[in-house]
């Protein structure tokens, strides 16, 4: 039989549908074969989050009723089908990428989780519940944007990329990998962000984006390659670049949903026609390479991250109690946040 639970689920639209509620999973001896019920410690929200919430209520696979919310997140396996490689009482991190029923988000005091649909790994024992909750989806995603601009910019002598939004939770790991990798970092922020950029992040030029034409301060770095982490068109066909990706697409609103979605966004026709047109360009060579990217799912890309990163390298922005979620919902979505936003589900711990 299974038992309630509490957890912070929607139905259609942010923030007017987000609540705390009650939601079903099932007991440890009936657990499908390839599924997971993990005690959750910790959530790290991102906007996609919220821009799910706002998809139109018959796009989400489910029977209909409320679906929890939240994708990244840390917590104990207390129950494992036989098909899944965790066992009871592993402490995992990762990411759920089904925010619907039957599956579930992790924004609940017990997520049920389908492992096919979760990358997961063992979180290391250093590593606070919050900071290990914080990583999975913006080091994914950072990941795919250097490897997708990997080839254009590593044969080239200068190996410059331009990182737009380098203090967002995915441009700092973008601008980590890369340095990592012996490429020179231009990199955009806010004056207020530049000491972190330039001085932890050690990106070698900083553009500020409220006080600076951002094309042509971004264009005198002559960068092989641009990362965009924003949206917007701004520096799309810099001279020197020969590849630009987005993980936003031209839009540049924060509630709907980026990635490769934008190609078909029917609310903004012009930027998907544009984007499809740029991308056909570059694939005849006959302009600037361009792509809308996503993260992969690939659960070594996450073991990298517990093997060479430090607690120290994941940042941070704010912590709330698992019933102030609508407030950490709140601060996300103002966009100034530097590093994660997190919500403590279960006791503080370091384990």
């Amino acid at each position: 039989m299974s038992h309630p639970v509490r957890a912070w689920t929607f139905t259609n639209g942010y923030p007017s549908t987000l609540r705390l509620s009650t939601i079903q999973i099932p007991p440890e001896n009936q657990v499908p074969p390839t599924h997971l019920v993990v005690k959750i410690s910790a959530c790290a929200l991102n906007p996609v989050d919220i821009q799910i919430m706002n998809l139109p209520h018959f796009s989400l696979p489910t029977l209909g009723g409320e679906k929890t919310t939240a994708m990244d997140f840390a917590g104990t396996v207390v129950a494992a089908g036989g098909r899944s490689e965790f066992a009871k009482g592993d402490a995992i991190l990762g990411m759920a990428f089904a925010s619907y029923a039957p599956a579930g988000g992790a924004l609940a005091e017990y997520a049920h989780l389908d492992a096919r649909t979760t990358v997961a790994v063992r979180k290391p024992g250093a590593w606070p519940v919050e900071k290990a909750a914080g990583i999975s989806l913006v080091w994914l995603t950072a990941k795919a944007c250097v490897e997708a601009v990997a080839p254009w910019v590593e044969k080239t002598a200068s190996r410059r990329v331009a990182v737009l939004g380098g203090s967002s939770a995915t441009g700092m790991y973008i601008t980590m990998l890369a340095k990592r990798r012996g490429w020179k970092v231009v990199a955009t922020s806010s004056a207020r962000n530049r000491g972190f950029v330039v001085d932890e992040l050690k990106a070698d030029a900083h553009v500020d984006y409220t006080a600076e034409h951002v094309r042509t301060a971004v264009g005198n770095f002559e960068p092989d390659a641009v990362v965009d982490c924003v949206g917007g068109t701004e520096c799309i066909g810099l001279p020197s670049s020969k590849r630009y990706i987005t993980i936003v697409g031209d839009k540049t609103g924060r509630t709907t949903m980026g990635g490769p979605a934008t190609y078909y966004d029917p609310m903004h026709p012009y930027y998907a026609v544009a984007q499809w047109v740029r991308w056909a360009r570059g694939k005849f060579g006959l302009g600037e390479s361009y792509d809308v990217v996503i993260l992969d799912q690939k659960s070594e890309w996450l073991e990298e991250a517990t093997e060479t990163l430090s607690a120290d390298d994941i940042y941070i922005d704010s912590v709330y109690e698992f019933e102030d979620a609508k407030q950490a919902f709140e601060r996300l979505n103002t966009g100034r946040a530097k590093g994660k936003v997190v919500v403590r589900v279960g006791d503080r711990s370091s384990g």
